[in-house]
């Protein structure tokens, strides 16, 4: 079975992170949670898409994405 991509956009002390998981430092910082979700959702799209994993303020995930090409799970639209 091929590897999947994940990416996390967690909290951190200087702003919000996109870290790929398995990762021990972040790919980037931004200043807002929509930045970083941009980015990791770039970063997912340039490299074969995969799953996006966003966490809130508690560090608790609230959504998640697939992003494309990834395989969504899912079988229904939505």
């Amino acid at each position: 079975m091929a590897e999947r991509n994940s990416y996390h956009v967690v909290p951190g002390d200087e702003g919000w992170k996109a870290e790929r998981e398995g990762s021990s430092r972040a790919s980037s910082v931004h200043d807002t949670q929509a930045a970083a979700i941009d980015a990791a959702s770039g970063y997912l799209s340039r490299s074969g898409g995969g799953e996006l994993n966003i966490h809130g303020k508690d560090n608790k995930i609230r959504a998640k994405d697939t992003i494309a090409p990834g395989n969504d799970p899912r079988n229904t639209p939505g």
